[in-house]
């Protein structure tokens, strides 16, 4: 139903009807900022990259078709900027710079240990895992997209999906177990 109502209501902001965004807005910008949340880590970038997925989403309406759910259409433009704000990262920082900067942020074994915080320790080992990896982790398990929708959202079959969140998986097992030192929990 609200796939029905989402698709609508773009379909209104596309021919004109600028001011249903709103709705749009106030309905999806807490998920787009946990997605965002999840693959840079930092709240600050997270409420811009937000603000930027919705000003693209307006800028660009004209280009919206309606033939697939409204949400792959609008993480399609999140996923979009998201690299746009990569690129730019990537111009602003030298590579050590940028290597520097994660590392700073990580806190030490001694500190997860005693705060008991397995999630810290998951949120660290989703940061190590790459990009494409870590969007396709954070669309299935916290966004809670469905296979299919993340197939049409990257333009390949459903067990290409799977095979990807399989491995994705196992990737963040292995590297949840060596930040834990090797002792699973």
């Amino acid at each position: 139903m609200n796939m029905l109502v989402d698709n609508k209501i773009m379909e209104e902001v596309r021919d004109g009807k600028v001011e249903k965004l709103a709705v749009l807005f106030e309905r999806h910008q807490i998920a787009l900022y946990n997605f965002f949340l999840r693959l840079t880590g930092k709240t600050n970038i997270s409420e811009d990259l937000v603000q930027d997925v919705f000003f693209r989403i307006l800028k660009y309406r004209y280009t919206y078709k309606g033939q697939s759910k409204f949400t792959i259409w609008m993480y399609q433009i999140a996923r979009n900027a998201h690299i746009d704000y990569l690129r730019k990262l990537k111009e602003e920082l030298p590579l050590e710079d940028q290597w520097e900067e994660a590392a700073s942020h990580e806190p030490s074994p001694i500190e997860e240990i005693e705060k008991g915080q397995d999630i810290a320790l998951m949120r660290e080992a989703l940061a190590k895992l790459p990009m494409k990896k870590r969007e396709i982790l954070v669309l299935s398990r916290y966004q809670n997209l469905k296979y299919k929708e993340i197939a049409e959202l990257f333009g390949w079959h459903i067990g290409t999906v799977k095979a990807n969140v399989h491995r994705a998986i196992k990737e963040l097992g292995k590297i949840y177990l060596e930040l834990s030192g090797g002792m699973a929990s």
